[in-house]
């Protein structure tokens, strides 16, 4: 009776793996091409050398990183892509897979406070990853009740997390039937809907949280996925879970180390990784990108292809677009200022943390600006890095390095004239944050690096927005631009542009997505998150900064 019984749940398990089995590119895939040396195209490489293909790497920049770019000057290293480093299992699944690790290449440094939060009134509140630590600041700002309604609200962003991980987060979609493809698919759809998943945003924060400082902290996030936390799915607290849970980290040397720790591993591996090398074009021949085509005059056979530009680039690198029935709309963008300042008598700014969110009065006003009506932040929400008080080594002898990113609109909803406008509004920027408390700001000032969406859309970025192709439900999940290109059966896409979306840890993962469409490794769908060697669930969240 028990062989019958294991034949019966064999049967079930092949009809489980028969009803999620996903497209792969068919033929052969010994030599892949990626275009670009992104932590996307980084990520595909290594796990693609894993898989043991011959792997080439193009990059147009003289150093890997793509939107995670550098910029050195008068003793000062900045960077000029993400700031915020949050699941550190990704960059450890990607250097796992040619058997390294992070702590071979990178110092990661735990934030504590993950953030430090400003408030209009005056106050402020430190958000810690430690639970305990969190319920104490908690009930020491806003009460016993809030302290209460924290540790309700951290489990259910726990459970939502671990309900979104396996199938919505980290697996491939070929349509948006594999939502209801198996009765695994509607178990998973369920228990996700049970957790009011498909609710708002904002919303579902109120249940738990009641003191308006909190429910910011704690939403804000959405802004980064391109919707305000009134209309954003509830499904995206996954990225509160990574910032307030999973906690925020920094490598020293900056940003960029992460960047050139992948790079450097794919080399060690067997990589081919060239810099200094632009795609022009691509060759195809029956459906299949045969070879691509660079500013070299260099034709470059290939059996396959992922590429990770932007996706109006991809496309027509490819010459082929997808058909949607409405076009896409893309996240809001920001003025980012990296600042190099001499604090001199100031005494510098002690009550800068690393990351520190200065908040205005205005909050659902400042979504409708930069999202609705194409407007400047009329009472500005900014996010201030300090990755000087990590590492001082990023800026001379008694300096600090400031990064100070103000969303605003992007090009498509508000066509400034950022040539026009970008000195002024960053006058106003540093104006606001010497009212909130940073005397002297503008005087300290010594250097300085201004990037506008008008800089965004000269890289090549759609709408000039570094934030890509924005989280709406329409544009979500099997929603997504696809990872496969419809006429091309052997190209493969990966970045924030397609599947599972924007943030620094979802560009990791698309890497790996993208490798499996071409290994087939992992081609089926998982209700439950795969478990890395360490033996521990690996994190994802939705965000970058």
């Amino acid at each position: 009776m028990s062989g019958d019984t294991s034949q019966d749940s064999n049967r079930h398990s092949r009809a489980r793996v028969a009803c999620t089995a996903v497209r792969t590119v068919p033929g052969p895939s010994d030599h892949v091409v990626v275009v670009g040396a992104g932590l996307a195209g980084l990520a595909t490489t290594l796990h693609l050398l894993g898989a043991g293909r011959r792997v080439t790497l193009l990059e147009r920049e003289a150093h890997p990183g793509g939107r995670a770019g550098r910029l050195d000057t008068a003793g000062y290293r900045i960077d000029t892509g993400p700031t915020v480093l949050t699941m550190p299992d990704l960059l450890a699944e990607a250097l796992g897979a040619v058997g390294e690790t992070p702590a071979d290449r990178l110092d990661l440094v735990r934030l504590d406070p993950a953030y430090r939060a400003r408030f209009a009134d005056g106050s402020v509140i430190d958000v810690h990853t430690d639970a305990e630590a969190m319920e104490a600041e908690v009930r020491a700002k806003a009460g016993p009740a809030e302290a209460d309604g924290y540790r309700r609200l951290r489990a259910w962003l726990t459970r939502l997390y671990h309900a979104e991980m396996g199938r919505f987060i980290g697996g491939n979609f070929d349509s948006p039937l594999d939502l209801i493809g198996s009765a695994d698919a509607i178990r998973d759809l369920a228990r996700l809907a049970a957790l009011r998943g498909f609710g708002r945003l904002g919303t579902q924060v109120g249940r738990f949280l009641h003191d308006d400082r909190l429910q910011r902290i704690f939403s804000f996030q959405s802004l980064y996925a391109g919707v305000s936390p009134q209309r954003a799915l509830a499904a995206y607290a996954v990225i509160s879970y990574m910032d307030t849970i999973a906690g925020v980290y920094f490598p020293r040397g900056g940003m960029r180390a992460l960047p050139q720790a992948l790079a450097d591993a794919a080399a060690a591996a067997g990589a081919e990784v060239r810099y200094g090398t632009t795609v022009t074009g691509t060759e195809r021949d029956a459906g299949r990108v045969t070879a691509v085509h660079t500013g070299c005059d260099e034709r470059i056979a290939a059996d396959a292809v992922v590429a990770t530009p932007d996706l109006p680039v991809t496309y027509e690198l490819l010459g082929r677009a997808p058909h949607r029935p409405l076009p896409l709309r893309w996240s809001p963008s920001a003025v980012v200022l990296h600042a190099g300042v001499r604090p001199g008598d100031t005494g510098g700014w002690p009550e800068l943390a690393h990351h520190t969110i200065s908040f205005g009065t205005a909050w659902e006003q400042t979504f409708d600006e930069i999202i609705r009506t194409g407007r400047l932040m009329s009472d500005p929400s900014l996010l201030v890095t300090r990755p000087t008080a990590t590492d001082p080594s990023l800026a001379p002898a008694g300096r600090e390095l400031l990064f100070v990113l103000a969303p605003c609109p992007n090009l498509d909803t508000a066509p400034l004239r950022w040539d026009a406008v970008g000195a002024a509004y960053r006058d106003e920027i540093v104006r606001v944050l010497e009212r909130r408390g940073l005397d002297g700001l503008g005087d300290a000032i010594e250097v300085e690096h201004l990037v506008t969406p008008a800089d965004w859309a000269a890289q090549g970025l759609a709408a000039g927005t570094p934030f890509s192709a924005a989280h709406t439900f329409a544009q979500t999940g099997p929603f997504r631009p696809g990872n496969l290109v419809r006429g091309l059966s052997n190209v493969v896409l990966a970045g924030c542009g397609t599947t599972p979306g924007v943030g620094l840890p979802t560009v990791l993962l698309s890497g790996k997505l993208a490798a499996q469409r071409i290994t087939a490794a992992g081609a089926r769908r998982s209700g439950a998150a795969q478990v890395t060697r360490t033996g521990q669930l690996p994190h994802i969240a939705a965000v970058t900064r």
